[in-house]
């Protein structure tokens, strides 16, 4: 069977994004922004988007691009972050209260003061698991475009500003890289890159969230934690991973358009706020409780995306077995429970008026 290749248009389209991805990223590294490559690609390519420019990437290049995150997560791992996973439990039923109390307190928000029926409020609400909540979302035929807008917002907005919040603060460094360690050498770098592979297909295969992600983050950290390999990804690459996952992030926001975005954003600013002060109270509850870190515990409870979190604990020197674990359980809590959840309260404002 003959190799398809891209078309023209497709060719031109990819070209596009990266440039301006990567002009982002640059220009809000050399501002010395906090975690400036992934917030510098996410805002060029979602302005571009909005203004109409067709942007994308295609998904082999999302895959390797996740993989390469994974490799830099899994190359930070080392045997006193393994042992203290023993710590986690209390503070993964602490997210799980966080999580339904920020999920149905933005719900509520959003029926009472802006008037969202209430299957579309319950999904705008729900953090994490964007593909899931937008197939529920067309399933219940709710507000897919207003969920997409609100989902997305709290995603741009806490990848945006939450390195901004914790450089200010004092819990996170500019964008400088004193943190990272020796580059692996080229052997290394083959067998971590196919241990990542091996890990993300099998994990693909298994149907497990985030896969391409996770596996390079399980093959990378499983080298680095038995410390068979010391190095991590070279400079190039690693500003790579996180220009990459920054212009990821944006290519969703660029699927938008102004005018329903312009029609929504003021129900996303709402929404956001209230799940971030519900997600603040269980923040202070965790640091005063455990001996977490500041930092570690205020990205782990962040309402985003789980790529986007993680990258952001990549770039912030932030322990990435805390806060994986931590976005992984809301993932699966948010998985198992919302289908549950939709089918027991999802009926409309108009089934429950009849």
């Amino acid at each position: 069977m003959p190799i398809r290749l891209p078309s023209r248009a497709t060719t031109l389209t990819l070209i596009e994004t990266l440039a301006i991805g990567i002009a982002g990223g640059l220009v809000f590294w050399w501002a010395n922004l906090p975690g400036g490559l992934i917030s510098g690609a996410m805002i060029a390519v979602g302005a571009m988007g909005t203004l109409g420019r067709p942007l994308g990437l295609p998904l082999p290049l999302a895959h390797v691009i996740l993989m390469t995150l994974g490799i830099s997560l899994g190359s930070m791992i080392s045997p006193q972050m393994l042992h203290n996973l023993v710590h986690y439990p209390f503070s993964i039923g602490i997210l799980a209260i966080s999580t339904f109390g920020a999920t149905f307190a933005s719900s509520y928000y959003l029926r009472r003061f802006h008037g969202w029926d209430r299957m579309s409020a319950f999904l705008a609400g729900t953090p994490g698991a964007l593909s899931q909540i937008i197939s529920l979302a067309t399933e219940c035929k709710a507000d897919v475009a207003g969920i997409a807008v609100v989902q997305t917002m709290r995603v741009i907005i806490l990848t945006a500003a939450l390195p901004m919040l914790l450089s200010l603060i004092g819990l996170a460094p500019h964008a400088g890289f004193s943190g990272r360690g020796p580059a692996a050498s080229p052997l290394e770098l083959a067998e971590l890159a196919a241990a990542a592979l091996l890990a993300a297909v099998s994990l693909h295969k298994l149907k497990f969230p985030a896969a391409w992600m996770f596996g390079g983050m399980l093959g990378s950290g499983l080298l680095h934690g038995a410390g068979m390999i010391e190095g991590g990804l070279p400079l190039p690459a690693y500003f790579a991973a996180l220009i990459g996952i920054g212009t990821l992030i944006g290519t969703r926001f660029a699927r938008i358009s102004g005018r329903t975005l312009l029609s929504h954003i003021a129900a996303a600013f709402g929404s956001f706020a209230v799940a971030i002060t519900i997600s603040a109270v269980f923040v202070g509850v965790v640091v005063l409780v455990t001996h977490a870190r500041l930092s570690d515990v205020i990205v782990s409870f962040s309402p985003g995306a789980m790529d986007a979190m993680l990258a952001l604990a990549l770039t912030l020197h932030i322990d990435p077995i805390f806060v994986s674990a931590h976005h992984l359980s809301r993932f699966l809590f948010v998985s198992i429970a919302t289908p549950g959840i939709v089918h027991l309260f999802g009926r409309t404002d108009e089934e429950i008026d009849d």
